[in-house]
């Protein structure tokens, strides 16, 4: 090879490298932080005062005549969700981030599949990374028989810069009057009731009401950037007459429009907390304005618990390094708890008895920065009662862990928690 040749191919490789260390550096970065200051409310969560801020800040508005369902557990999520489907008579929407190959994915394949043939409109728009791992041949099946199937931000040449930016949002709305959100995924994981350390604790949610407009409105946020189709009309928008007595708001957040409204959220509903703050979460790595907002709340004396994933947490290393951030919630009297009989994956914040939101989100920079999120927040005390009885139930299977364990852990174990600490925005 001659010296101008090899100079070529030393340069060519050197374009290369720094083209594909660009890109790495862009999908690492989860965008500047948008918070970085101490929130606080002159609001309680039982002011009127407080549910315009929030309907204000988060912009869709907070709507009554609403009824919201807990459902726990597969055995009671996925027939629940089937049951819709199967009566669907005009539209089916739906996101998920994870749809995995197994019995309960083909479950859901037949039902939509189906529906189609029945000549119901059913979109399924499922994130290219998070349902990596469902068949091609249950693709081709739901497109033969009619399912209109897309793929989130699969990796083009024109997107590779934005890779890491995934859809985490789990919505289905039937007939544009009944919908689910929450945390579970379709996979065999989420099967069952908890019963053992392969069958996963979860808690998802049915909707009926004027507020799952703003539902269909978050899943066609995310259709119309995929597919440029506008799905419009009385099938998807229909008006809707009050089913209930619940005063509830559904709202988006992603990196290109509003990804702070997620965390402002968040850290809002727990400054404008007086009395208690009850946090199930499956992913819980607080940066420093949470951590000082969380002990804020507990020098005004608000009760603040938390249930956490234990042992059989799938993520091993986001466990260790949500233990790093510890040390000033426990010396501040914050109750951590971690579940011990499987995978915790519950996304639920009680405020107040009286606040509650669910839905994808999890308490961590990837869901508050970086992720297509969504959550429905419901603002009922009879709602937040019954969130709390099942709080108090997971609490129950629960292990709490005090200042003295956590000080005393030994040395190998604060070392990995503070190298997985290093990596926590990208966890």
């Amino acid at each position: 090879m001659s010296r101008k040749a090899l100079g070529l191919s030393v340069g060519m490789a050197g374009v290369l490298l720094s083209s594909v260390a660009w890109l790495v550096m862009l999908n690492l970065t989860l965008g500047n932080k948008q918070i970085d200051a101490l929130i606080k409310s002159p609001h309680s969560v039982s002011q009127p005062q407080f549910l315009r801020m929030m309907g204000a800040l988060l912009g869709p508005p907070i709507v009554g005549g609403n009824r919201v369902q807990a459902l726990r557990n597969g055995d009671e999520i996925f027939p629940s969700m089937l049951e819709a489907i199967r009566a669907a008579r005009q539209t089916i929407t739906f996101e998920t981030y994870i749809y995995w190959s197994g019995s309960i994915g083909q479950e859901f394949a037949d039902a939509l599949m189906e529906r189609a043939r029945a000549g119901v409109r059913v979109h399924v728009l499922l994130d290219w990374w998070g349902s990596d791992d469902i068949a091609e041949l249950h693709l081709g099946q739901l497109r033969a028989a009619g399912v209109e199937v897309r793929r989130y931000n699969p990796p083009r040449l024109t997107t590779l810069a934005r890779m890491n930016h995934r859809t985490h949002r789990k919505l289905l709305v039937v007939d544009g009057h009944t919908g689910f959100t929450g945390g579970v995924g379709i996979a065999d994981a989420w099967r069952g009731h908890a019963q053992d350390s392969q069958h996963w604790r979860d808690t998802h949610f049915r909707v009926v009401g004027p507020v799952v407009t703003q539902m269909q409105a978050a899943f066609l946020d995310n259709w119309i950037a995929v597919t440029g189709k506008v799905l419009h009309g009385a099938a998807y928008l229909p008006p809707i007459e009050p089913s209930g007595t619940q005063a509830a708001q559904v709202f988006t957040s992603s990196p290109g429009g509003g990804a702070e409204s997620m965390q402002l959220m968040v850290l809002m509903s727990i400054a404008a907390a007086r009395h208690t703050v009850r946090l199930s979460m499956a992913y819980f790595v607080p940066d420093n304005v949470a951590i000082a907002t969380i002990v804020a709340a507990r020098q005004r004396g608000v009760k603040v618990q938390m249930i956490l994933p234990g042992r059989h947490s799938d993520r091993a290393i986001l466990r260790r390094a949500s233990r790093f951030e510890w040390g000033p919630l426990l010396r501040a009297g914050v109750e951590i708890h971690e579940y011990q009989p499987t995978m915790y994956h519950c996304k639920v914040m009680i405020v107040d008895g009286l606040w509650t939101s669910v839905g994808s989100t999890n308490f961590d920079s990837r869901s508050f920065s970086v992720n297509d999120e969504a959550n429905l927040n419901v603002h009922d005390a009879a709602f937040a009662r019954d969130q709390s009885l099942i709080f108090d139930d997971d609490l129950k299977h629960s292990r709490r862990v005090t200042l003295a364990e956590w000080e005393a852990r030994p040395w190998r174990d604060k070392l990995m928690d503070t190298l997985a600490a290093t990596l926590s925005s990208q966890l």
